[in-house]
């Protein structure tokens, strides 16, 4: 009885290799492969218009809230500058940073929002490197090469309803991939870049 049992074990094991070098080769293509494509040039462009509009209108904000227009000439005869003036001079510079703070924050939001939005995802020939590009302030794009092992989906294509969270290691923030975008390739994608890995 424990002879059959040997037997099926050793032509399982035969059998086992085969087919780990097949999937292992279909995920290693020859050429390089499309796995997502997503072309926003046009709204990133007018995003990198908006964000810079922005920007300028807070920094001349700022700007004439500190800008004080010259007063009378100094009288020598004139009290020393009160609560008043200490109070006018307090408000004026709260404002200046307020207003330089909140253009700061407009034009950061939509660079890392444009540098973190993918516009595609291409595995390279080999298997072994990934190629994403994104589509960058005004929608200029701008790329990078990065191994497949330090690139993690976070979540399934099947499991959120807009966007696809994308870690790669040693980069901030996640980039993001737009799920009304093409997919060439769903199960090539779901096996090399759309996995989980532990980075």
């Amino acid at each position: 009885m424990a002879a059959p049992w040997r037997r099926c074990s050793g032509l399982l094991g035969t059998l086992r290799p085969p087919t780990v070098r097949r999937l292992s080769q279909s995920w290693a293509p020859p050429r390089d492969v499309l796995l997502f494509q997503h072309e926003r040039g046009r709204f990133f462009a007018v995003l990198g218009l908006f964000c810079a509009g922005q920007g300028i209108f807070w920094a001349s904000l700022a700007g004439a809230a500190l800008y004080h227009p010259p007063g009378r000439a100094p009288d020598a005869k004139a009290p020393s500058p009160g609560r008043a003036d200490l109070r006018s001079a307090l408000w004026r510079y709260g404002l200046a940073v307020g207003c330089g703070a909140m253009g700061t924050l407009v034009l950061a939001a939509g660079l890392v929002f444009s540098l973190r939005s993918v516009r595609s995802v291409m595995l390279l020939a080999g298997g072994q490197q990934v190629k994403l590009t994104t589509h960058a302030p005004f929608g200029l794009g701008a790329h990078f090469t990065v191994p497949l092992n330090q690139v993690s989906c976070m979540a399934h294509r099947g499991e959120v309803p807009a966007m696809l969270p994308l870690k790669v290691k040693g980069r901030c923030f996640y980039f993001l991939l737009d799920k009304t975008g093409h997919f060439p390739n769903t199960q090539l994608f779901d096996n090399t870049v759309g996995a989980y890995r532990s980075l």
